[in-house]
């Protein structure tokens, strides 16, 4: 197991991929703490990872927009464990819309959760980790933060900022022993953002199905498939152990 015994919290981990990342951490050993908004979901959720681990998953409900719930999320987790060592901040929202209709209180709320809410998670995270001689602090970016999105722009700003945020953190924090990384997905095409939502929104804007919107999607991709939890599992898993300490 790549994680025996390290201290995790993954945050956005109601569901869709927050709750893979969670259940993966777990099977590498890790102690996780799942943390979302969504106070019933969450809590289902740890429940559910316990009941199939076999080993003790807890809750933390956490506005990540909010310095003070993260603040009590960390400080919970150290009165609990005495350390934190992995910090996955997973949670995020997307609002996609026409630049010259879109509402400025919804491009703040998309910047707000996916790059300030990011910027805070990992503030309170490498607090503690100084504390605990080092640790590892990993974004869940996107594709959309290495190359513009159509229509997709408040999105794209949040996750461009994540690159520079991540890359800035990790010169900042390297002498502490904390590693800072990214992880640029490719599109999730069986998430729940997908399937209860984007199929949807972009069929009616295409004019097509929803079949036709994914393979749409599918034949951008070299290798003819979306993007798995199970690939994201992967390189989180990697860059959250000793074996990517360089």
């Amino acid at each position: 197991m790549l994680l025996n015994g390290k201290v995790a919290i993954v945050t956005g981990a109601a569901q869709g991929l927050g709750r893979a990342i969670g259940e993966r951490l777990v099977h590498e050993g890790a102690q996780v703490f799942v943390a979302d908004v969504k106070r019933d979901e969450v809590v289902a959720t740890a429940a559910d990872l316990s009941a199939a681990t076999g080993s003790l998953v807890e809750p933390l409900i956490v506005d990540v927009t909010s310095e003070e719930s993260v603040a009590i999320a960390i400080e919970t987790i150290m009165k609990a464990r005495g350390r934190l060592d992995l910090m996955v901040a997973n949670a995020g929202i997307l609002i996609s819309g026409e630049v010259t209709e879109f509402p400025v209180d919804s491009w703040r709320k998309v910047i707000d959760v996916d790059l300030v809410g990011y910027f805070i998670c990992a503030k309170h995270a490498a607090k503690a980790m100084q504390d605990c001689g080092g640790g590892s602090i990993v974004q869940i970016n996107s594709k959309t933060g290495k190359k513009g999105s159509y229509r997709n722009s408040a999105y794209a700003a949040a996750k461009f900022g994540g690159i520079g945020l991540t890359q800035s953190l990790a010169l900042e924090l390297a002498e502490y022993n904390i590693r800072v990384n990214a992880i640029c997905p490719g599109n999730l095409l069986d998430s729940p953002l997908w399937v209860d939502s984007l199929y949807e929104q972009y069929a009616k804007r295409w004019n097509m199905t929803k079949e036709e919107v994914r393979q749409k999607y599918v034949d951008q991709v070299p290798l003819k498939r979306g993007c798995t939890y199970e690939d994201v599992c992967n390189v989180v898993a990697f860059l959250c152990s000793d074996q990517s300490s360089y």
